[in-house]
């Protein structure tokens, strides 16, 4: 891949191995990172009743985190492209405390968007180059790093039930000062992922760009690669939606229709989240063994009974269908991820920035979305409607095939 001339280049028997240890460190960071990302939404019922918030005003909340992490994402991905900032990682974690300890303590809505903002910062100083680390200690197994990567990230954010059941509901807004600590050791870690990552540069021969720079352009104008590039970016807008959707607003729906408690609601969303870190592990190794494209179908498509069905079932089965459109939903999510990456070689935190930035964004456009129709139609016809989003995985049958993608890559080699 020309990403080579950004990374550092070992033997070939050392670039094919896999460095478990920094993918699990990077991995716990991205769980870290996101788990305080999930104190935004788990605040939400504590809010809405504290501050008698409308949902409209929760979803600009959520959208003032979602896309500043999303705009910037790409500018911080190109950025590395061209010179790698290794140190940008504790960097960027450290904004993330300054907006957790400011969210603890902000007394009205305004001092709340500006405290999730600096989360945003944090987050979109880390997403790239936390997914640029996985990607040089992936070896020749992408798909598999990427997953430990990600499951990191998508974990962290299923602790959100958990966080409003243990710490906001009996503790209140101040409860999320306490993400202070946590933010303090991902500083921490990543300041050795770093020192990592600085030695690995070091040892990098720093090959000319030329090469490379020509590889890019001709990708860059290719018109079977910008459609492709379009065709993930409308899937990952459909799962992006419906998953903003169900984390921001199903526990307020449960909690009308079935008369749950705050907490009784949380473990259905944690149920869905959880199930969702899951699949997001399997898919990657999945993806490795039948294709990209399969699994990025497989994951849209196989969803749609499950989440059309969950408004009309009774709330034990909308449990386990919840389960289910959780796992399966998101074994895309770093599969996705990786074929964008290797659609476009040379830029993989250009492509890793726009891709899960895209999904940040996303949900930062549905949270208000989806937030402006639940106060316009009703939140049960809102969620209803939701349930067809995955039917947009049709798009799935439009993509290149693995193959067809690889055949491309050697092209431009050539």
């Amino acid at each position: 891949m020309s990403q080579q001339a950004a990374l550092p280049v070992k033997s070939p028997k050392a670039s094919e191995s896999t460095m478990f240890k920094i993918l699990f460190i990077i991995g716990l960071c991205h769980l870290l990172n996101d788990a305080i990302q999930a104190v935004v939404p788990a605040m939400f019922p504590i809010l809405e009743k504290s501050m008698g918030l409308s949902f409209t005003q929760l979803g600009i909340i959520a959208f003032s985190l979602n896309m500043v992490s999303s705009v910037m994402q790409p500018v911080v991905g190109f950025l590395t492209d061209k010179k790698p900032m290794p140190y940008a990682l504790p960097i960027g974690l450290s904004f993330t405390l300054l907006g957790v300890l400011a969210l603890g303590f902000a007394s009205n809505f305004a001092w709340i968007v500006l405290s999730v903002v600096f989360i945003g910062l944090g987050s979109a100083v880390f997403h790239p180059e936390g997914s640029r680390v996985a990607y040089m200690a992936a070896g020749n197994r992408r798909g598999l790093a990427q997953s430990i990567y990600q499951v990191g990230g998508n974990t962290g954010q299923a602790l959100a039930p958990v966080i409003t059941a243990l710490i906001l509901v009996p503790l209140g807004q101040i409860g999320a000062s306490w993400f202070t600590i946590v933010a303090a050791l991902a500083v921490i870690l990543l300041l050795y992922i770093a020192g990592w990552y600085n030695q690995m540069l070091s040892h990098s021969p720093k090959p000319a760009k030329a090469k490379n720079t020509s590889v890019d352009k001709k990708v860059g104008l290719s018109k079977e690669v910008k459609r492709t590039i379009v065709f993930i970016l409308l899937l990952i807008f459909a799962r992006t939606w419906y998953t903003s959707g169900m984390t921001n607003f199903y526990t307020f729906y449960a909690i009308k229709e079935y008369g749950f408690s705050i907490k009784q609601s949380q473990l259905f969303l944690f149920a869905f989240l959880v199930s969702g870190a899951i699949g997001t592990f399997f898919g990657g190794p999945l993806a490795d063994r039948f294709g990209k494209k399969q699994i990025i179908a497989f994951s849209m498509l196989a969803t749609i009974p499950f989440s059309i069905l969950i408004p009309y079932v009774s709330p034990t089965m909308a449990f386990i269908f919840l389960i289910i459109t959780g796992f399966i939903l998101m074994t895309s999510f770093s599969v996705t991820v990786v074929y964008a990456q290797e659609l476009v070689p040379g830029k993989i935190g250009t492509m890793s920035g726009l891709t899960v930035g895209l999904a940040f964004g996303m949900g930062a456009i549905g949270s208000v979305g989806l937030g402006y129709i639940a106060d316009w139609i009703g939140l049960q016809s809102m969620i209803t409607w939701l349930g067809v989003l995955p039917l947009l995985g049709l798009i799935a049958f439009l993509l290149p095939s693995d193959q067809k993608v690889w055949e491309w890559n050697e092209q431009n080699k050539g």
